[in-house]
C-alpha cells in the first residue's frame, strides 16, 4: 500500500476507505522500531526543494536530522526568505500524534517522579510504549518523526523551536495573529520566515513562555519582560489590550556561552591596543560605562571584559533580566523581581542600595535607565568600581541622558566615571558589523564654562575600517599611581596585548579557558608572557 494518501481530487469517501484500510493494517500487529535513527540505512526524515521565484543562497541544519533552516532570495523584489524544514506527516501519522500528545500529556503531568535531565529518554520510551499498546506498525521514520514533533512540544518551543536552535539568529519578533514571524540572521539581517500563529495557539504559547521563565501574564497584566530557561531575554504581551494586532513577542538570543574579549578582537569590534587599555583600566579599578543604540553589543562587550577582574575581588552583578556570566568565585548575582501576592517589587534601585552594603569591589549593573543611576554614581564616588550599560549614540548623548530627565546624576558626579565606549551597529562594504565607535576618558568640569570635559583615547575611522590611538589620561593616572616610568607603561601594554593576541590566534571561545589564563597572569605575569613569546616566536 501507498504510503501516501490518495489525491484529493477523488474525493472524501475514497479517502476515508485509505484511512481505515491504513488503520487495519497497523491493527494486525506492532511493530516499533527500537534503534536509534541512522540516515543512511533510514533515508532522510526531511527533504524540500526550494521555493518558486528564490533561488537557494544556504540551507543548514538547526537540529538534525530532524530540522533544517533554508535561505532563498528573490532578485526582482530584492528580498531574502527564512525558511525552516522539518518532517512532513501523512494523515494516520498526525492522528496518532494527536491521541500520542494526549496520553504523553496525561503521563507526565501525573508521573513527577521522573529526572528532568532524563526528560528525552523518558519521552522516548513512553512513545514507544504507547505505540505498542494502539498495536501501531510503524517504521523507524514514522517513529523519529512522531517522537520529534513530542518532543518539540513538550520539551522544546514548539514550532518556533528550530529557529531558538538557530545560533545566526539573534532576534525573533512576532507582531501578532496569522502574520509571519522576522528574524534577525547575521548574515542576511531581517528577514521574513515561515512561520506564524493563529489567535488561540498564539495566545497559548505566550502564557506558556511567561509561566517557564516563572512571570505572571494575563489580560488585566499584559506586558512582561523575562528570561527563558535557555537564557534568551522575551519581551511578551498578550491579547490586543496594547497590541491591536494581538499578541506579540520578541526574543533576544543570547550564546550559551558568552563572548570572551579574544572573540570580540577577532570579530574586530575592537583591536589589541583597545583591549589591552581596557584590560589594565579594569585591574587598575577605572569605572566604565557602555553606550550605544539597540543590538550594538553593548551588554555582551561589558560581560566580555568583566573576564579582566581580578580573582577573589567581590563582584556584584545587578540586572532586570538575567543576561551576564561570568566565571568567578566571589561573584553575587541579583535580578529585580516584580510583585508576588502583596508583596512589593524589588526593583534594581533597591537592589543597588543593597548590593552597597555588601562591600563589593566591583558593581556591574545591567542598564541605567532611571533612578538607579543616581546610587550607581553614588557608589562610584565613594570609591566603588562599578560597570553599567546605557542607550546613547554618541558621548555627548550619553552625557545628556545622564544629566537629563528620568536619570538626572549631577554634573559634579558624572566627573567621576572614567571611560565611556560608545558602541555601534553598522556597515563595512555590504557586511552589517559591530565596532567600538570611540572610547572617551571624562576628565572633569572645565572651569571656564562649566561643561563637562572629555578626550579621545581611540576612535574608529569608518573609511579605513581601523582604530586611532590617540593620548590617554587614564593611562598616565595608572603609571603615576603605580610608581611607573613611560616605558614600564608600555611594556605592560604590549605583554598584555601579546597575551590577547595568543588567545586571540589560540581561538579561545570558552569563558572558563579564556579567565584562567588572566588568572595565571595575575598570579606571574612573567612565566605567562614566556610561554606565550614561544608559541607567538615559533608561530
Amino acid at each position: 500500500m501507498s504510503s501516501h494518501p490518495p489525491d484529493s481530487v477523488s474525493g472524501r469517501v475514497e479517502r476515508l476507505r485509505w484511512r481505515l484500510a491504513r488503520t487495519v493494517e497497523m491493527l494486525r500487529g506492532s511493530t516499533v522500531p527500537a534503534e536509534d535513527y541512522r540516515p543512511a540505512e533510514h533515508g532522510p526524515l526531511v527533504t524540500f526543494d526550494g521555493l518558486e521565484g528564490y533561488d537557494e543562497v544556504d540551507r543548514y541544519w538547526v537540529n538534525a536530522p530532524y530540522a533544517f533552516v533554508w535561505v532563498g532570495y528573490d532578485d526582482e523584489a530584492n528580498e531574502h526568505r527564512y525558511h525552516v524544514v522539518e518532517p512532513d506527516l501523512d494523515d494516520v501519522e498526525r492522528d496518532l500524534l494527536s491521541n500520542l500528545f494526549a496520553d504523553v500529556r496525561d503521563t507526565l503531568v501525573y508521573d513527577a517522579e521522573y529526572d528532568p535531565e532524563e526528560a528525552e529518554a523518558v519521552l522516548r520510551d513512553r512513545t514507544r510504549s504507547l505505540l505498542e499498546e494502539y498495536g501501531a506498525d510503524v517504521t523507524p521514520e514514522t517513529f523519529h518523526r512522531l517522537f520529534y514533533y513530542l518532543h518539540r512540544a513538550f520539551e522544546g518551543y514548539e514550532q518556533l523551536d528550530p529557529v531558538m536552535h538557530d545560533d545566526h539568529v539573534e532576534d525573533i519578533s512576532c507582531d501578532g495573529y496569522e502574520i509571519p514571524l522576522f528574524v534577525y540572521h547575521d548574515r542576511y539581517t531581517d528577514i521574513e520566515t515561515n512561520i506564524s500563529y493563529k489567535r488561540e495557539e498564539l495566545d497559548n504559547f505566550v502564557v506558556r513562555l511567561a509561566q517557564q521563565s516563572g512571570r505572571h501574564i494575563s489580560v488585566g497584566d499584559p506586558v512582561t519582560e523575562t528570561t527563558l530557561p535557555d537564557g534568551s531575554r522575551a519581551e511578551l504581551a498578550l491579547g490586543e489590550e496594547v497590541t491591536p494586532r494581538g499578541s506579540a513577542f520578541t526574543i533576544r538570543q543570547y550564546s550559551e556561552e558568552p563572548f570572551t574579549p579574544a572573540t570580540l578582537v577577532d570579530y574586530e569590534t575592537f583591536d589589541l591596543d583597545q583591549m589591552a587599555y581596557l584590560w589594565l583600566a579594569i585591574e587598575s579599578n577605572k569605572s566604565l560605562l557602555f553606550a550605544g543604540g539597540t543590538a550594538s553589543g553593548k551588554t555582551t562587550s561589558m560581560n566580555a571584559v568583566s573576564m579582566f577582574v581580578p580573582p577573589r575581588s567581590k563582584v556584584l552583578t545587578i540586572e532586570d533580566t538575567r543576561e551576564l556570566t561570568l566565571y568567578h568565585d566571589n561573584w553575587l548575582s541579583s535580578v529585580t523581581r516584580e510583585s508576588l501576592g502583596e508583596s512589593s517589587d524589588i526593583t534594581m534601585y533597591d537592589l543597588l542600595r543593597s548590593a552597597l552594603r555588601h562591600r563589593p569591589e566591583y558593581i556591574i549593573v545591567g542598564e541605567v535607565r532611571g533612578e538607579e543611576a543616581m546610587t550607581l554614581f553614588q557608589a562610584m564616588n565613594t570609591g566603588h568600581t562599578t560597570y553599567s550599560t546605557m542607550h546613547a549614540d554618541s558621548v555627548q548623548t550619553a552625557i545628556n541622558r545622564l544629566e537629563n530627565d528620568p536619570i538626572n546624576v549631577p554634573r559634579a558626579m558624572i566627573q567621576s566615571l572614567d571611560i565611556l565606549c560608545v558602541q555601534t551597529l553598522t556597515y563595512v562594504g555590504d557586511e552589517r558589523v559591530r565596532r567600538n565607535r570611540v572610547i572617551a576618558e571624562i576628565e572633569g568640569i572645565d572651569q571656564r564654562t562649566g561643561d563637562l570635559d572629555y578626550s579621545t583615547a581611540f576612535e574608529w575611522d569608518p573609511g579605513s575600517d581601523r582604530f586611532i590611538q590617540q593620548d590617554s589620561a587614564v593611562l598616565d593616572e595608572i603609571r603615576d599611581d603605580r610608581g611607573w616610568g613611560r616605558s614600564e607603561l608600555l611594556r605592560e601594554l604590549r605583554n598584555r596585548k601579546r597575551v590577547l593576541r595568543y588567545l586571540v590566534e589560540r581561538d579561545v571561545t570558552d569563558y572558563r579557558e579564556f579567565t584562567a589564563l588572566v588568572n595565571e597572569y595575575y598570579a606571574d605575569p612573567e612565566a605567562v608572557v614566556e610561554r606565550v613569546d614561544r608559541h607567538l616566536d615559533g608561530a
